[in-house]
């Protein structure tokens, strides 16, 4: 697959990158380089191998959860400045 240079332009307008001529002229073989890479794997046969997430095996490395007492709300407001209603009271942050 080869790319144009209008290609490489295109894109780096969506990115909003200001790229000089040179810079263009570079993208643009090195983009098509990465695409004929690409067009490379497509060519291998992969029929028969299971799709993988990750290289090595991957297992939940979390405990399970469980169920355990929480505070009260007399415990969650008594280190607060100032509690009102049974909720912490903030200062007003916008005008």
């Amino acid at each position: 697959m080869k790319i144009t240079r209008a290609e490489v332009e295109h894109v780096s307008r969506l990115a909003r990158l200001a790229l000089s001529e040179d810079e263009l002229d570079s993208l643009t073989g090195e983009m098509d380089a990465i695409l004929d890479y690409v067009e490379q794997l497509n060519a291998l046969d992969t029929e028969g191998i299971i799709p993988t997430a990750h290289a090595v095996p991957m297992e939940n490395a979390f405990r399970p959860d469980e169920v355990r007492p929480g505070f009260t709300t007399s415990q969650a407001l008594s280190n607060a400045p100032d509690a009102t209603n049974n909720a912490f009271r903030v200062r007003r942050v916008i005008e």
